[in-house]
């Protein structure tokens, strides 16, 4: 990664605007890939970046830790002997505990979880677990025998490698299990006074992550609807509710079996008994619109936005079909407001021009398909020797309807008897019905409301933010690898999604920052090119002090110096070494 640099000239002003850009191999080519833009690296612009940095994180660079006590002492050095030990990551794990403690984690672990008489503090275990999730997603074993040794989070926590060991982190998932509900409510706190983010609007989805095993330990351990293309696995559901803005407010785990509908009371209830219910406006997908639902919503009061299935679309047909009352609210979108006709309900039918050929696209694929299909197996049937089984050619024809169900309705086909040796001929029409439907439905979509106070525009683009729900599924699953489960027992589990929801939060603290620092939402890059800045070990023989042992940060390169520049990151020069390394110190000063 480097920096570079265009130049611009505005109102007799040349301005230098500078960027961050990584190589990337595409194929047999390297390409330039620009990583964040950061603008002008002016004073106004450090002095603005050190504040929201305070704001977040304080000064962590500025504790007790960082300071070796050796800024003043001097001593004549023989240069042959120096040499450099004990390279450890520090880049990524300082960032990472750096938003444990900006969320107010740790204080929050340090209550929930008092010392007793454990002789390692089950808030470090936590913070472990955490920053491992966030850093180099692992399992507890990895963590320990390889992850933790290899990173300087034993030095910022002032734990030893050897009091890192995979039962201590198992016993960590156990503890923090139980204060799930304590830690949802404070972050919900925290990160409206970090962001200003109001929860007035929920968005809320569901999605499962399968076992590796059998998992027969775990009641909830159930095959269902695998989201995942995995239904040979055992998996549990998860209901993950987020702000507007995408930052997680609380989740729940459900049997892998449940349906998307029989989670919805559950968990409406749950947030609304953590957070209030005043002014709450639940937004969800066409999942969890069942009859029983929406009339629990609609007499207990609560205001919602919600997906319908698409065949309530013909409820409709007239509305659809009729040019006038559209209205274009973004380019290649419009929208037209209706009423539910037994419920009163708002109905926003959208259409979507994109979506439109998407479907319209997979419509004639699949048509394609279906009658390539036919006419191969109506030649079979003309070129046959010998009377052929009715029963065994419809289910060669089921076969390739249900292989092709986007445009099974489109086709009308019978077996009629015939002359020839087959004894049966095959008859294929298409069905103009599908043809009309399809030309006024495809691209269209419903959307459900009991608000009346909202306009067309505010009603869809709210129900369009879903898709941050969606984006924090995706997160959890390739960056902070939730799935595939290998724990086998209920609590485990339970902890180990716990685990994975609490690096969530600093995954998502990270991209709120780096995006009001313009470097865009990449949190990946962040902390990929922080993980090269290690912290080494200087080892001065002296000429009358022995060996003195000095733990320094390296300094960062142009590129990285950016990037922490941007962020309002001061990152420490020294640390302080362990207790049980104080003495050596002390005993060669």
């Amino acid at each position: 990664m480097y920096l570079r640099h265009t130049t611009r000239k505005k109102d007799g002003k040349v301005h230098r605007y500078w960027s961050l850009v990584r190589s990337v191999r595409v194929g047999r080519r390297v390409i330039q890939q620009t990583v964040a833009h950061l603008g002008e690296l002016d004073e106004p612009g450090r002095i603005e970046a050190r504040a929201l940095a305070r704001h977040l994180i304080g000064a962590p660079e500025a504790t007790p830790l960082f300071d070796d006590g050796s800024r003043d002492v001097a001593v004549p050095v023989r240069l042959k002997g120096i040499r450099v030990e004990r390279s450890r990551q520090f880049g990524d794990v300082y960032l990472a505990l750096a938003l444990w403690r900006g969320m107010g984690l740790e204080d929050l672990c340090e209550r929930l979880l008092p010392p007793g008489q454990e002789h390692i503090s089950w808030a470090k275990m936590a913070a472990v677990l955490v920053a491992a999730r966030f850093c180099e997603p692992s399992s507890e074993l990895h963590i320990a025998e390889d992850w933790y040794r290899r990173t300087a989070l034993c030095d910022l926590l002032q734990l030893g490698d050897e009091e890192v060991n995979k039962d201590r982190l198992y016993r960590g998932l156990d503890h923090l299990l139980a204060h799930k509900a304590a830690l949802e409510a404070h972050l919900s706190k925290r990160c409206g006074e970090l962001f200003a983010i109001q929860n007035e609007v929920l968005l809320y989805d569901v999605t499962s992550t399968y076992f590796e095993g059998l998992a027969e330990g775990n009641p909830q351990a159930k095959r269902g609807y695998s989201r995942d293309h995995r239904p040979d696995c055992k998996q549990v559901c998860i209901a993950l509710v987020v702000t507007f803005d995408g930052f997680p407010l609380g989740y729940e785990v459900f049997a892998g079996n449940t349906h998307d509908s029989k989670t919805l009371q559950t968990i409406v209830a749950t947030m609304e008994a953590r957070h209030g219910v005043v002014g709450r406006v639940w937004i969800t997908d066409r999942g969890m619109a069942s009859a029983e639902n929406l009339a629990w919503l609609r007499e207990t009061g609560r205001r919602y936005i919600i997906g319908a299935p698409k065949s309530e679309l013909k409820k409709f047909a007239a509305e659809l079909a009729r040019p006038d009352g559209w209205r274009t609210i973004q380019e290649g979108v419009e929208v037209k407001l209706a009423r539910y006709p037994e419920t009163d309900e708002t109905v926003i039918l959208c259409r979507s021009a994109d979506r439109r050929n998407k479907e319209r696209a997979m419509h004639d694929k699949f048509s394609e398909r279906i009658e390539v299909g036919l006419q191969r197996l109506a030649r079979r049937i003309t070129r046959s020797k010998k009377r052929l089984d009715p029963a065994q050619v419809n289910r060669q024809i089921g076969r390739i309807l249900q292989q092709n169900q986007r445009a099974a309705a489109r086709f009308a086909i019978a077996l009629q008897p015939d002359s020839c040796p087959a004894g049966l001929r095959l008859t294929v029409t298409c069905n103009d019905a599908f043809d009309d439907w399809a030309a006024i439905s495809e691209g269209t979509y419903l959307l459900r409301s009991n608000i009346t106070d909202w306009s067309d525009q505010q009603l869809w683009k709210a129900y369009i933010q879903l898709t941050q729900a969606e984006a924090a599924f995706r997160i959890q699953k390739d960056q902070l690898n939730v799935r595939p489960i290998w724990h086998q027992r209920e609590d485990r589990v339970q902890a180990h999604i716990l685990v994975c929801f609490l690096a969530f939060v600093l995954w998502k603290c990270l991209e709120m920052w780096q995006s009001r620092a313009g470097l865009g939402n990449s949190p990946r890059t962040i902390l990929e090119e922080l993980a090269r800045i290690q912290s080494h070990d200087i080892i001065l023989p002296t000429v009358s002090h022995g060996h003195i042992r000095l733990r320094c940060v390296a300094q960062p390169d142009a590129a990285q110096a950016a990037l922490l520049d941007r962020l309002g990151i001061v990152l420490p020069k020294r640390m302080r070494l362990a207790d049980h390394e104080l003495p050596v110190i002390a005993h060669s000063a």
